[in-house]
């Protein structure tokens, strides 16, 4: 006797198939997590990147630079964006972790940008000025050439990279003023700052839309620069940074195939798109 399959059966054959199909292309995602500043350069290359490859997935988050290094040490994502080097602690944990030092590549270069509102007459500050303003040396516009005004400040969460470069590399390592207003995301900053005549901000050159960028004096007696693709691969920025991918081993297979690609003379164009510089 030949036993045929009901008409049910074959239906929740399908059904079963069709869930185990989608289970594995889930499992074959790559996973991208990290930087704030870098989320919309990494959405822009998983857009480009899937549409050249039928069938690939990238799925890309933020949540900022720490989170992406602690997700990637645990193991919870494939790919790491940062816009800032890893710590020798995070190093030392990726190492115990998984027995090998970490992966790096720089992908991008940022102008670390400082936003004013774009009705502030003040054209330019000096890195030691920014600095004064930042840890509450410096409380109102007219002691920098504005109007006799108090100045709001707005940065970053303490997960984030470019809170820990401009710590770093503008603050020398000194705690921000109290009154510092801190925001999930560069876009955030920007957001506060277009709508605050007293405002101003950092971040990624990238968002700078609807605020005033303030050129940067390395000294007071050295003309200001505004970050350009220019200044920043000159050198004459005072505030560059590279940005980066981290990896926990040398990347193969797929990971390589999208690191490539944003290594790729189409995937640097990408980075020119969005608004940050080139590395080569």
């Amino acid at each position: 006797m030949t036993i045929r399959p009901s008409w049910g059966w074959s239906l929740g054959l399908a059904a079963l198939l069709l869930v185990a199909g989608c289970s594995a292309r889930r499992e074959s995602a790559l996973t991208v997590k990290g930087s704030d500043t870098m989320v919309i350069l990494g959405q822009r290359w998983a857009e480009k990147y899937m549409e050249a490859h039928p069938g690939a997935v990238v799925q890309v988050t933020g949540g900022g630079s720490g989170t992406g290094i602690a997700a990637l040490i645990n193991g919870t994502t494939d790919l790491c964006q940062s816009s800032r080097a890893m710590k020798e602690a995070e190093r030392r944990q990726m190492t115990e972790r998984h027995g090998r030092a970490p992966h790096e590549v720089v992908v991008a270069r940022d102008g670390l940008a400082i936003y004013v509102h774009e009705s502030n007459p003040v054209a330019e500050l000096t890195l030691e000025q920014i600095r004064d303003i930042y840890l509450g040396k410096i409380r109102t516009w007219d002691l920098v050439g504005g109007p006799a005004a108090p100045i709001t400040l707005y940065g970053r969460e303490n997960s984030s990279g470019t809170y820990v470069y401009f710590k770093e590399e503008v603050l020398d390592d000194a705690d921000f003023a109290a009154a510092v207003q801190t925001l999930p995301g560069t876009a955030a900053v920007v957001n506060a700052v277009a709508q605050d005549a007293n405002g101003i901000g950092y971040g990624g050159a990238a968002y700078a839309k609807g605020v005033k960028e303030v050129a940067v004096k390395p000294d007071a007696a050295t003309p200001g620069v505004l970050p350009k693709l220019e200044t920043v691969r000159d050198g004459s920025y005072p505030i560059a940074r590279p940005l980066f991918f981290y990896l926990r081993q040398e990347p193969a297979g797929k990971l390589k195939e999208f690191i490539d690609y944003a290594l790729s003379a189409e995937g640097q164009a990408v980075v020119g798109e969005v608004g940050y510089y080139p590395v080569n």
